[in-house]
């Protein structure tokens, strides 16, 4: 059962627009992953979707208002989703192997928002640039906790749980260059074998 810390952590992140709104956001999800923010015009938006430019401002007042909702809520459902991944297991290691399989899962689900939230911070206006600064750190700090954890408990075996958090964070982030649905490997074979690589890179003992 995920603990209320989890839950709150679900509650607050945002949801997905819907109906015309949703279509502008995918619409700006693609152009933004394909040709950047800078690259990306509200007219190259309009067009995508077979509008006219002044017609966007009926739902949303800029493009900069579209890549904070995409960067804000990828990293919020990154956040909550490992907080929801940990808080099903006491054992550390099974923490670590599930906080793996989630990385995992939202970046083979989601490549489009992870190339966004890489390339373009700093096109990120303030206040929203210094909250996505904070989640990111918030992020690297929980993966830190499980293996300091580990450590402490003598399950794992790392000079240093911030570079073995760091390495196991780009692992994921790979995904989103190269996966696609129907290759050799599904998502959760993925999933699965990436959670075994976590453990072997903090020569974890299962138990």
């Amino acid at each position: 059962m995920p603990s209320q810390s989890a839950a709150n952590a679900r509650k607050s992140t945002r949801p997905a627009p819907a109906g015309r709104a949703g279509d502008i956001m995918d619409a700006a999800l693609t152009l933004f992953a394909e040709r950047g923010y800078l690259g990306t015009s509200m007219r190259d938006i309009a067009s995508q979707l077979g509008m006219r430019a002044p017609s966007l401002y009926n739902h949303l007042e800029s493009k900069q208002e579209l890549l904070q909702d995409i960067m804000l809520r990828t990293m919020e459902n990154l956040v909550a989703d490992h907080q929801m991944a940990v808080a099903t297991t006491n054992d550390v290691a099974e923490q670590l192997r599930r906080a793996m399989e989630a990385h995992v899962r939202y970046h083979a689900r989601h490549p489009r928002e992870v190339r966004i939230g890489n390339a373009e911070i700093w096109n990120l206006e303030q206040p929203a640039q210094d909250r996505v600064r904070k989640l990111r750190r918030d992020y690297a700090r929980s993966w830190q906790d499980v293996i300091n954890r580990g450590v402490d408990e003598g399950r794992f075996q790392t000079p240093s749980p911030q570079l073995a958090s760091y390495a196991m964070l780009e692992m994921g982030i790979g995904i989103s260059l190269w996966y696609h649905e129907g290759g050799r490997l599904s998502e959760s074979q993925l999933a699965y074998y990436y959670g075994d690589m976590a453990l072997r890179l903090v020569s974890a003992e299962s138990g």
